[in-house]
């Protein structure tokens, strides 16, 4: 992709890096689900509806060098760490289960993995959005 008039190289590396790492999460969620067969819970679907639109807005923006994308993409950023940030409350038992939206099949505060007695999947997506607002926030920060 080259540097067109309308996008500095910050900007297009900005894109470059959020189409990645919302890729990765992206791929990475359906992995959990359709090859280690782990199923969701209903915060885990919430994280999931915020998270793949993103990856297609990233696609695009990279695709037409569109930094808009940037701005188009911050709604659901901040929606799903938010709810991230909640569903880890819920795994790190600092809000009870009884306050959680999973009522039927998978509690929310299951935990299919924990690699280093921290690393969990709801962790995982709560770094993948902080990591997309952290490069939003880069891309507004003048040189």
């Amino acid at each position: 992709m080259h540097i067109t008039s309308s996008m500095d190289l910050k900007t297009e590396r900005t894109l470059l890096f959020s189409l990645i790492i919302s890729s990765i999460a992206t791929v990475g969620s359906l992995f959990f689900s359709e090859v280690m067969e782990f199923v969701p819970c209903k915060l885990c679907w919430y994280q999931r509806i915020a998270m793949y639109p993103i990856a297609i807005i990233f696609l695009v923006g990279f695709w037409k060098s569109d930094k808009s994308a940037l701005i188009y993409s911050l709604p659901l950023t901040i929606i799903g760490f938010l709810i991230a940030i909640y569903h880890n409350l819920l795994t790190w038992e600092i809000i009870p289960e009884s306050a959680s939206p999973c009522v039927e099949g998978v509690p929310c505060s299951h935990v299919w993995i924990n690699y280093l007695g921290f690393i969990t999947i709801p962790f995982l997506s709560m770094t993948a959005f902080a990591i997309l607002l952290g490069l939003y926030f880069y891309s507004k920060k003048r040189n």
